[in-house]
């Protein structure tokens, strides 16, 4: 049990770093590259953006459960 947490915890930890370095900054960035165009910037928020969004919220969700559940097996 211990092992599959630990998998899923460095697992989850890189997938969170590949989502946090897609999110724009304030001069853009990589969601750029997949939609995010200087028309959609004026509207608003793209559908990119908020599914990026909810990616990297479930993401964080599963890092924080996989961090305490990690501390509690120990």
């Amino acid at each position: 049990m211990f092992t599959f947490v630990l998998v899923l915890h460095v697992a989850v930890s890189f997938t969170m770093i590949f989502l946090v370095l897609l999110h724009s900054g304030k001069g853009g960035g990589l969601s750029d590259m997949f939609g995010g165009g200087m028309g959609a910037t004026a509207a608003g928020s793209t559908v990119v953006e908020k599914n990026l969004d909810r990616l990297t919220i479930i993401s964080a969700l599963v890092f924080s459960f996989s961090t305490t559940s990690l501390a509690l097996l120990s």
